[in-house]
């Protein structure tokens, strides 16, 4: 059977046992729940949320074998695990090579106390880095709005584009991240250099806030749509994208004006370089968004895996 396993990181006091209670107190556990707690934290927890819980600790690092994990799952028979790992532990070998097989990461959660951050990331970059990298959610918690300002001034979405990020303040405000004034990329060289992993990203923030690429130069591999009512000089360089699953597929393409298009035909694989505007045009709803100006589109090989995900 396999077991959803919830891995939650963050160093001591970043809130990890207080977001472990929210989550309880909303249901989490209603089913058979084995919670590894691998750091003793300051806040204990609330037994009337461990109904469905059962709670082994862990102190010492060599502990952690597969072995010890399949003999937990024997003991207590749970139906999902979390994980409260200790944030002075690197998580890459624990992930990689003690998770038993039918134990299936299902979601990495980082907690980091915000007003830390900065002190953190200059002493233990390492630590810090792999779990910001690697998160599927981050909460930084206990944030004033200059601690905020901060945050976004380090722009974390570009070490981790995939992630969803929030601030929880002090006064119990929690917000997105993500706003306005962030972009997933460094847009001060006025060049990206779109790998697969990054197109995506690119597109949705593209089409968000076209005013943000106003004249940055692009690169990428793209496959070519033309469409019959587009003008001749004009294509949709794009990739086909898995946002889910296999039956999630969807073209995601943004129209370029091209005057050498019919010397390119449908699903050819090329390599666009292009100037962003954002412009009025037909496709869009609000009647503005961005396109591209080709500066050169070359024929290329199909990339190993023809589609892209997020």
């Amino acid at each position: 059977m396999e077991i959803p396993v919830y891995l939650l990181t963050g160093f001591f006091e970043s809130g990890k046992t207080t977001f472990l209670h929210s989550v309880l107190a909303d249901g989490f556990a209603d089913e058979s729940t084995l919670l590894i707690s691998c750091e003793e934290g300051m806040v204990d927890y609330d037994p009337a949320l461990m109904k469905n819980v059962n709670i082994v600790r862990v102190e010492d690092e060599d502990q952690l074998t597969t072995e010890y994990l399949k003999k937990l799952e024997k003991q207590y028979r749970p139906q999902q695990v979390v994980v409260e790992y200790n944030g002075m532990w690197l998580m890459d070998h624990f992930c990689r090579e003690v998770l038993p097989s039918n134990w299936i990461l299902y979601q990495i959660i980082c907690t980091i106390n915000g007003p830390d951050f900065d002190l953190y990331s200059k002493n233990m970059g390492q630590l810090m880095m792999e779990k910001v990298m690697n998160a599927d959610m981050i909460i930084f918690n206990r944030c004033t709005d200059q601690v905020a300002q901060q945050l976004r001034k380090r722009n974390i979405k570009m070490a981790n584009r995939r992630a969803e990020i929030y601030i929880d303040y002090a006064d119990g405000r929690s917000e997105e991240y993500a706003n306005d004034s962030v972009s997933p990329f460094d847009l001060s060289r006025k060049f990206l250099d779109l790998t697969d992993g990054d197109f995506g990203f690119w597109y949705v923030d593209v089409m968000d806030h076209p005013d943000r690429y106003e004249g940055i130069k692009v690169h990428f591999i793209a496959q070519v749509c033309k469409l019959p009512d587009l003008p001749d000089n004009m294509f949709v360089p794009g990739r086909f994208a898995m946002v889910c699953c296999a039956e999630d597929i969807t073209f995601l393409g943004v129209p370029c004006e091209y005057d050498k298009c019919d010397l390119i035909d449908n699903r050819d694989w090329v390599e666009v370089t292009a100037e962003v505007h954002a412009k009025p045009f037909k496709m869009y709803d609000n009647g503005v968004g961005p396109v591209l100006t080709a500066i050169q589109v070359k024929p290329t090989s199909a990339p190993a895996r023809d589609y892209i995900t997020f």
